[in-house]
């Protein structure tokens, strides 16, 4: 007892001196945890007489209600300061000014599809959509492309795993070949839209890329109106002094078919032409096989890289920087 008697004190005046709550938390350890002298004392009372043992756990009972007042209410001092402290050091001056944050933007490529598209609709363009999962009879059939077209063979055509003839669209002339089935002309729409090619990456080609694809189906169109359309698209986007070229190509669905550029002017006053696009008119066959009559209507369809007028059009040099989102290349947009 006189052991328990010198502890009470030292207890006390520890649990006063704790100048926070870490260091009262270490003074109930030392005092009432397992290897403490409390404990030592608990630990001799199987050794005392009945009469001993009962008058000793008296005292032991009234030092852990003492002790337990006095850590309660050291313990809500320190609260209280602590939380003042916390309170003070995070105080919000609600009369500064709110930090100024750069507004975001839509992506560059989402810029450039944004204006080919308001070109195209002020033209009287319509904008169709259709699936990037596509079924091989829209994606290939619909379209002249024959069975044993190499586009049709895996190392050019993403196909869909488990699924019969079902590829990720190698280009938006699907969703072409569904207008002309559902539509009467004339018909007279853009589409835009990611495409999926079997490529390798690098500095010009990418499995994913993005397209704006024109179809326009009427009585007597010719081809004098598929260079006037492209000539207006290509002054509006680029400039108004720029010219187009046609050269012969040759694309599946379209008969004749172009490639097309457009005049630009290089550092050092250098002149020259470069392909944005390829361009013909819609083969008679693949208006049959959407069931267009071909000997009343005719047409035109264009196909464009977003990315390829996105990197003409701010001198981009590799394709890659458009898909990697590094913020330095995007803030300049």
């Amino acid at each position: 007892m006189s052991t328990l008697d010198d502890l009470e004190p030292r207890a006390l005046e520890a649990i006063a001196a704790a100048g926070d709550l870490d260091a009262l938390d270490q003074v109930r350890v030392s005092f009432t945890g397992k290897r403490s002298e409390l404990a030592g004392i608990q630990g001799s009372m199987r050794e005392l007489a009945p009469e001993e043992r009962k008058a000793l756990g008296q005292q032991l009972n009234a030092f852990r209600s003492r002790f337990q007042a006095a850590f309660d209410a050291r313990q809500q001092e320190l609260g209280a300061a602590a939380l003042a402290a916390r309170l003070e050091s995070e105080r919000l001056d609600l009369t500064l000014p709110p930090r100024r944050v750069p507004p975001g933007r839509p992506h560059v490529l989402t810029q450039v599809e944004e204006e080919m598209l308001d070109i195209f609709t002020g033209m009287g363009f319509a904008v169709a959509e259709g699936p990037e999962a596509e079924s091989g009879a829209y994606n290939f059939d619909l379209l002249n492309i024959e069975p044993d077209h190499p586009a049709r063979q895996e190392m050019d055509t993403i196909y869909v795993d488990g699924f019969d003839d079902v590829v990720l669209r190698t280009h938006t002339s699907p969703v072409q070949a569904r207008v002309m089935t559902t539509q009467a002309p004339p018909i007279a729409v853009v589409v835009p839209g990611r495409t999926y090619r079997a490529d390798a990456v690098d500095a010009t080609h990418s499995p994913v890329f993005s397209q704006v694809e024109g179809l326009y189906v009427a009585e007597h169109v010719t081809m004098a109106d598929l260079r006037g359309t492209l000539l207006a698209f290509a002054r509006a986007m680029f400039g108004a002094d720029r010219q187009i070229r046609l050269r012969p190509s040759f694309f599946p669905f379209t008969e004749p078919s172009a490639e097309v550029d457009v005049s630009f002017d290089g550092p050092g006053g250098n002149h020259g032409w470069l392909e944005i696009l390829g361009a013909g008119m819609v083969d008679p066959n693949v208006l049959s096989l959407c069931g267009i009559d071909p000997e009343r209507y005719s047409g035109f369809a264009f196909g464009i890289g977003i990315e390829r007028v996105a990197m003409l059009r701010h001198r981009i040099s590799d394709i890659r920087e458009l898909f990697e989102a590094d913020a330095r290349f995007l803030a300049r947009f």
